[in-house]
């Protein structure tokens, strides 16, 4: 560009001394004004055909050339540099514009990475959830393989697997008690969500409990219960929600309401003799069932036709004292069978599909239990097996701490000196009936005690119908001696030795009875230095 101005200056110059020299001028109108350059071109052709004084008319014509040509070279100059920070301009222009262009590439490069990664972190957690037992039942092979569920509160957890010599019971405390309050937290958030601005909103004051599992190469799976702050009126009324940790994120599987108003509750007794025991068990039912959850029907199966009468009389009483009408007895002259009662009892119910708690005399409960029942148990999806807390021998336990026994419900404990959870238990559950006819019930043909129920759960357990196994504080499996029939199969009598054994105390309370000789005998020598 520089050359091109200087080419066309060069022309002009030269142009205008041709011009000048030769004398050559055009005609024109007057009226037509005349171009500022022509004008001076002729004042300086005027100028150098009168000569001044001292000066030549040459010198004169190139000192006006020399000024109009530094005019036109400071003109140019300036040009020159406008046009030069014009491309510089756009050279920066442009590179910023690749700049710009090159971290767009680099974006879109990481945002695809990003996703492409996200996608497949989408797809394992999927991957994952699809593996885990959360929605729907997977098909195990046998009982061992089930992991069953903690239940935990605040305040409280309630550990299935504390190891030998460890609390039953314990204060969330460390990681723990962060993993709990941000899980409890999190579903929170999700159920504050759906709230309208004018709506109560959720707190921790309405978390009721929850359970929790973890299941090794998956994650840890959570189901949480709030008080529902919409229906305050109402103690009924629950929000449920679960969550899955498929180590990482915490992921929401689902939020659904819970109604339990009119779930009505079958519980079946099978019972042979044990009157006394019975007496206490239906003064506990009045309590419990007929006074504050009113929503349970009672079906008595009695063997055997000693201690029936008294049976009769007992529900008799309770029938016409309190005006309770659930409740149907059915007699069976033969062998005690609880598998057989069971059956008999579930069948005997046409009224259609029943939620189901199928118990025994020496089990004690409260209306909490009754609610996670109803919880817990949905038809054709999932079956509760509560882990029941089985207290040791009072004589026992109450023996060795040099106080008397105090009354039953002041045994109803939770500690390590007290009792245990009852694992390998599976008599106690709830279930609904058409369930149980589906897994084509129990097998009627085992006599005596113990295998009915285990071989039910292993029916569940191989099912796609999710078991929900969970420790449970409000329900207890009361001491009482237990005979073993020698005539026991095998596997029944060393079943039945193991339950007597595990029964009677702790392992520490066990050991103290064994070594009794050499703790009095401590006894009596710290007695003689004291004398």
């Amino acid at each position: 560009m520089p050359r091109v101005l200087l080419l066309l200056f060069a022309l002009c110059s030269l142009t205008m001394i041709f011009i000048t020299r030769c004398g050559i001028s055009f005609e024109e109108p007057e009226a037509q004004p005349q171009h500022p350059s022509r004008r001076a071109l002729e004042s300086i052709s005027h100028q150098m055909a009168a000569p001044h004084d001292g000066v030549t008319e040459r010198e004169q014509f190139e000192e006006q050339l020399q000024q109009l040509i530094r005019q036109k070279e400071a003109f140019y100059k300036a040009e020159l540099a406008r046009l030069e920070q014009r491309i510089a301009n756009l050279q920066a222009q442009l590179q910023e514009s690749r700049h710009m262009a090159s971290e767009f590439v680099q974006k879109t490069s990481d945002e695809m990475q990003y996703k492409g990664q996200t996608l497949y972190y989408k797809n394992h957690f999927k991957d994952k959830l699809d593996e885990a037992e959360i929605l729907n039942g997977v098909q195990l092979n046998n009982e061992y393989e089930l992991i069953p569920f903690c239940r935990f509160t605040l305040s409280r957890l309630y550990l299935i697997d504390p190891g030998l010599g460890k609390r039953v019971v314990e204060k969330p405390i460390g990681f723990k008690k962060k993993e709990l309050t941000e899980v409890v937290t999190f579903a929170i958030d999700q159920l504050n969500e759906a709230q309208e601005e004018d709506e109560n909103v959720f707190t921790s004051e309405n978390f009721l409990e929850g359970i929790y599992r973890t299941e090794p190469g998956i994650g840890s799976q959570y189901e949480l219960y709030f008080r529902d702050v919409d229906y305050k009126s109402t103690t009924t009324r629950y929000k449920k929600v679960s969550i899955f940790r498929p180590y990482g994120p915490l992921q929401l599987i689902s939020k659904s309401d819970l109604h339990t108003r009119k779930d009505m509750i079958n519980l079946i007794l099978p019972l042979s003799g044990r009157v006394e025991k019975f007496r206490q068990f239906m003064e506990r039912f009045v309590k419990v069932c007929i006074h504050v959850d009113k929503r349970v029907f009672l079906t008595v199966v009695y063997f055997g036709m000693d201690g029936l009468n008294d049976v009769k009389n007992i529900i008799g009483s309770v029938s016409k004292s309190y005006r309770f009408k659930n409740i149907k007895l059915i007699t069976l002259n033969e062998s005690f069978s609880r598998g057989r009662g069971l059956q008999i009892g579930a069948q005997s119910w046409i009224q259609g599909d029943v939620l189901l708690f199928l118990c025994d005399v020496d089990i004690v409960f409260s209306t909490d239990f009754l609610e996670r029942c109803r919880l817990n148990a949905k038809r054709g999806e999932r079956v509760y097996y509560p882990i029941v807390f089985s207290l040791y021998n009072p004589q026992v336990v109450y023996s060795l701490q040099d106080v008397p026994i105090p009354p039953e419900n002041e045994q109803l404990i939770i500690s390590k000196d007290t009792g245990f959870w009852r694992d390998f238990g599976y008599g106690m559950t709830c279930q609904y009936r058409s369930d149980l006819l589906k897994m084509k019930g129990f097998d009627e043909t085992i006599q005596g005690w113990g295998m009915e129920d285990v071989l039910l759960y292993r029916k569940y357990v191989k099912s796609e119908i999710m078991v929900i196994r969970a420790t449970d504080p409000s329900i207890f499996h009361l001491w009482h001696d237990k005979y073993c029939d020698p005539k026991l199969q095998p596997d029944q009598y060393k079943g039945c030795i193991r339950s007597k054994a595990l029964n009677e105390a702790s392992h520490a309370q066990l050991g103290m009875l064994a070594f009794k000789d050499e703790i009095d005998e401590h006894k009596a020598l710290m007695q003689m230095n004291q004398s």
